[in-house]
């Protein structure tokens, strides 16, 4: 049976303990704990550190703190820390009996030593601070990866200290720091996001960064109205850092321009960005699900006459530009493609016209799509009839568009407008474009012959057979037996006779 005496008030501490906690911002549950961890490391230190009889009662507004010590009633005591004699315990408690667990109330003032006062301090000190640090790096944990603006504090070994306005310190390491950047002064404003947040022995630091991707989109999504109102979706972000940004964006209705909603009326939005990087060069191009015209816009300024896919499984692709323009898709140091490779998350390989002439690279890997095709098991698949220009898979769309305009969409009319020229008068759209449509029209359609009623083919089964045409099963072109050789796409064949 535990029975206690009389309650006594330790409001002077409680005023203390609170006014610590206001300085720390701890909340009220771990100032209780911290409280009770201080009187009881006192009283271990002035009775040992073996004895855990030290009860700590605090109210719930902290304004009455109440320390005891129990003890065991009993006759003829042993140890006097945790014992007490029953003839003394009745002083205290008439109603005591031998067996009982009485709380004995006690005075830090005057029951403990100063010097076990002291460690119960520093015991407090102590645990107020580690649960003020953890409190500051749990908040700055959760805003990993949002943008924070400070105030340039000091450089020290390249870091840069950043200045937050609070309780905790900022730092900017070199590898983070953007090379056309300079801070010098304390009124120089610095705006970076939060990559990291660390415990030192100087107190809690946040680490920041300039490099970061995400820096340049929370910068565009707090100058766009569109993204944060999810009508513009930033899709990629390729950066190298003080030098060039690529942003791939598009949109969820079809009557907002993402690219013109990100520049903004005569370029203000995005001017406003550019200042913000310190004059970073930056651009905005389209999304497109379609990684020929996606790899295209990618490699602007740079015009590209076609992209081949190489390799789908392993994201490898060419882009074929014009002389003109190879150096400006390949960019100084090689950064335009580097970027172009990075937003679109596939391998390009730029060449030229003409190299691409000299080592027929559009029609190796025609042929090699064709040929992957023909074995390829559809036991399980179903083909979708194409009818349309348009509907071609990787075919350029702007040239499909016109195309379409100038009234050949339908395949077989395409087919026959290719063969007689007539496609070459339309404006826009060149000899090259042409022939990659013709050449995944001979990948992805397969032509049905109509077939002749029974009767006629039994009854003239001679004619039938002088009759037969045969095609290049690569590019679809008309050959004879008596050929090796398509006059067309070079493909090699033979025939057998079952």
């Amino acid at each position: 049976m535990a029975k206690k005496t009389k309650k006594e008030s330790a409001e002077p501490i409680a005023d203390i303990i609170r006014a610590l906690a206001a300085e720390k911002g701890i909340d009220e549950v771990a100032v209780k704990a911290t409280v009770s961890k201080m009187i009881i490391a006192a009283y271990q230190k002035c009775f040992g550190k073996q004895y855990d009889n030290c009860i700590v009662d605090i109210s719930d507004d902290l304004t009455e703190i109440n320390v005891y010590a129990e003890k065991k009633v009993i006759d003829g005591v042993y140890d006097p820390v945790i014992e007490i004699e029953l003839e003394e315990a009745k002083k205290i408690e008439p109603s005591a009996e031998e067996g009982d667990i009485l709380r004995i109330v006690l005075d830090p003032k005057t029951d403990f030593q100063r010097g076990a006062v002291s460690v119960g301090k520093q015991e407090a000190h102590k645990d107020l601070n580690e649960n003020s640090s953890k409190k500051l790096i749990d908040e700055y944990k959760a805003k990993i990866g949002e943008t924070i603006i400070g105030y340039f504090q000091r450089s020290y070994k390249d870091n840069i200290f950043v200045d937050l306005g609070g309780k905790v310190e900022g730092v900017l390491p070199k590898k983070y720091q953007s090379p056309r950047e300079t801070y010098e002064n304390k009124t120089d404003r610095i705006k970076a996001l939060i990559k990291d947040v660390k415990k030192t022995n100087n107190g809690v630091q946040v680490v920041l960064s300039r490099t970061d991707e995400n820096l340049v989109r929370n910068i565009l999504e707090g100058e766009v109205t569109e993204i944060q109102d999810g009508i513009v979706v930033i899709n990629s972000i390729a950066r190298e850092a003080g030098y060039r940004t690529k942003i791939a964006v598009s949109s969820t209705k079809m009557d907002i321009d993402p690219v013109g909603a990100c520049v903004g009326l005569k370029g203000v939005r995005i001017q406003n960005v550019i200042r913000e990087l310190e004059g970073e060069k930056i651009d905005v191009l389209r999304y497109d699900e379609d990684p020929h015209v996606f790899i295209k816009n990618a490699l602007s300024p740079a015009e590209v006459i076609q992209v081949i896919i190489k390799d789908s499984e392993k994201r490898e692709a060419l882009a074929i530009v014009s002389d003109e323009n190879f150096s400006i898709a390949i960019g100084k140091q090689g950064q335009n493609v580097r970027l172009a490779n990075k937003l679109c998350d596939w391998q390009v390989d730029v060449k030229t016209e003409s190299q691409a002439a000299e080592l027929d690279l559009t029609e190796n890997y025609t042929a090699k799509a064709n040929a992957e095709k023909l074995f390829a098991d559809t036991e399980n698949t179903e083909d979708e009839e194409i009818t349309s220009i348009v509907q071609l898979p990787g075919v350029d769309k702007d040239a499909a568009e016109l195309i379409k305009n100038a009234g050949y969409d339908d395949i077989e009319a395409f087919i026959a407008a290719y063969d007689d020229g007539s496609l070459e008068k339309i404006e826009g759209v060149t000899k090259e474009q042409l022939d990659a449509i013709n050449s995944i029209i001979g990948e992805y359609v397969e032509f049905e012959d109509e077939e002749e009623p029974a009767e006629e083919q039994q009854s003239e089964p001679a004619e039938a057979e002088e009759e037969e045409e045969y095609f290049c099963p690569e590019c679809g072109e008309k050959i004879t037996l008596d050929m090796t050789k398509c006059p067309k796409c070079g493909a090699e064949f033979s025939f057998e006779e079952e």
